[in-house]
């Protein structure tokens, strides 16, 4: 994990960079976050770490649902052929079990849809109507205990239409809720 000295940029194309750290690695992730950024792994905004063999995902979620989402975003969308505009309502606070409802509720699931095309239509076609919610910033991770790597991890969850924008800082350390 020895960081490369030279006058040049790293990773001056820009390339989405793919690491495997070690457990020992893994265990202590901030550092590790400081090595990828001493490559250039920044420089895209995203880069793919692919965990340790001996690292395990949880068995299960069951244990999520009370997690607060302290300031769920409704995404408002407006404009027209193909000029638009995003701003953001901050809502009450909710759980995830109350975002998860949500979500899947008939008015925010993702509609039934034929092909990747016909959903791409469906998306475009009602952009406009029903704003997003975006469940976001969540202090907390769906990893097992054992793993102390993420402890300071947000954990995002849009319903359909919904946008995440990454940011530099977290770009490596989120985490996607599927409630699907």
């Amino acid at each position: 994990m020895a960081a490369v000295i030279s006058d040049s940029p790293p990773n001056p194309s820009c390339k989405i960079m793919t690491f495997r750290p070690s457990m020992d690695e893994f265990r202590d992730f901030n550092k590790y976050l400081a090595y990828m950024e001493s490559q250039g792994a920044h420089r895209a905004g995203v880069a793919k770490v692919i965990p340790p063999k001996e690292w395990k995902p949880r068995k299960h979620y069951n244990d999520i649902e009370d997690l607060v989402i302290p300031a769920p975003i409704q995404q408002i969308v407006t404009g027209q052929s193909g000029l638009f505009m995003q701003y953001n309502i901050q809502k009450k606070p909710m759980t995830v079990k109350e975002f998860k409802q949500l979500a899947n509720s008939d008015q925010y699931c993702t509609p039934r849809y034929i092909d990747y095309e016909d959903l791409e239509r469906k998306y475009w076609k009602n952009l406009t109507f029903v704003a997003p919610i975006y469940g976001a910033d969540i202090n907390g991770s769906i990893y097992d205990e054992v793993c102390i790597a993420f402890y300071e991890v947000y954990l995002f969850q849009p319903s359909f239409k919904g946008y995440y924008i990454w940011r530099i800082h977290s770009c490596f350390v989120t985490e996607n809720l599927s409630f699907r």
